[in-house]
């Protein structure tokens, strides 16, 4: 996908990104970003939700975000979550430490239980956005 420039959608969760550009017709696939598998260890659950397990895979994950996102014009991004389970605050606070030319295309950001909805729910969510903050798209 060509996002040279455009205006663009990164929906980030904990383990996956999604990229649309606005200029996608229905239909069109999204660019799909994974967390890189990790070594399989033990945590126990309440370690995982206290925020106790490694975070080794968050740069390359993070970093493979940035440079899929590095042509944008315009970033708009879309997460959810709480705290240090909030995959989209973790990402730019990512971009600022790391990537400040990248996190200078940040336009905004929404927050929306993405887990429970379908992926045309999060489409609109985000042409909602557009259409409070832009009159060009």
């Amino acid at each position: 996908m060509d996002l040279n420039g455009k205006f663009v959608i990164a929906v980030i969760t904990r383990d996956e990104t999604r990229i649309w550009s606005t200029d996608a017709k229905r239909g069109d696939i999204p660019t799909t970003i994974a967390l890189p598998p990790v070594d399989h260890h033990h945590v126990r659950e309440a370690q995982h939700h206290g925020g106790h397990e490694s975070t080794k895979n968050d740069r390359p994950y993070h970093e493979a975000i940035a440079q899929a996102l590095r042509p944008a014009g315009e970033i708009l991004l879309i997460g959810h979550g709480k705290g240090k389970g909030n995959s989209m605050l973790q990402f730019v606070q990512f971009l600022e430490s790391h990537h400040h030319d990248i996190a200078a295309h940040v336009v905004g950001t929404v927050e929306e239980d993405i887990v429970a909805m379908t992926e045309p729910e999060i489409l609109a969510a985000a042409r909602k956005w557009i259409a409070a903050h832009r009159t060009f798209i």
